[in-house]
């Protein structure tokens, strides 16, 4: 899968060199002029982290980074900016920023800055999307199989499930056959796993302690 970088600055000399230099590292580099421009941007399909200017002509990085909250986008940030200071650097790394670099930008730390930020997109990546996928497999199971689940990482038996539903324990195998099938587990400490992940609660009743 293809990572990019988003590169946002408003100085077009700075444009240039730091897109020659992303490009020269096998880097597919994305280039904009204003947050404007960057923000209409809506391919977000795949791992990316950002390079943005702190003082942009029409807008701040902090107002960046609460457009992209709004808009429910995360993405690694590595500040660049001219004018850097000890407050605003706190302030960007509080706000989430991968890294803080001031103009002129050291090639070597801005390779390594990129690399680090790729590597945290790409995992953030992979997470979402197995999130995604198990909400997608949660939303097909009928409503007894979501009992049945909530009993099975409750820690109860087959017998015991049957017991609390009132349905007979080869029936209360079928149901619990089918959701590790629907939910793509292969046994109950990954159904157990994916059910923290959606932060589904487990079933406490008579049989559990």
């Amino acid at each position: 899968m293809e990572k990019l970088v988003f590169l946002v600055d408003d100085d077009e000399a700075v444009r240039v060199s730091v897109t020659r230099l992303l490009r020269s590292a096998g880097h597919a580099v994305k280039v904009f002029a204003t947050a404007e421009e960057f923000l209409q941007e809506s391919s977000h399909a795949s791992p990316a982290c950002l390079i943005l200017d702190m003082r942009l002509s029409s807008a701040s990085g902090f107002d960046v980074i609460d457009a992209l909250a709004h808009k429910g986008i995360s993405l690694p940030i590595i500040f660049i900016s001219g004018y850097g200071s000890i407050p605003m650097t706190v302030r960007a790394m509080k706000a989430g920023a991968q890294e803080f670099l001031t103009k002129p930008v050291d090639s070597e730390q801005l390779l390594q800055a990129v690399d680090e930020a790729l590597a945290r997109a790409e995992a953030d990546f992979e997470t979402h999307r197995d999130l995604m996928e198990s909400t997608q497999r949660y939303a097909t199971l009928t409503q007894r199989e979501r009992e049945v689940l909530g009993l099975a990482i409750g820690g109860l038996m087959n017998k015991q499930i049957a017991m609390e539903l009132g349905i007979q324990e080869v029936t209360a195998k079928v149901h619990k056959q089918k959701v590790m099938e629907k939910m793509g587990t292969r046994n109950l400490i990954d159904l157990v796993k994916v059910a923290q992940r959606l932060n589904i609660p487990s079933t406490r009743n008579r049989y559990t302690p």
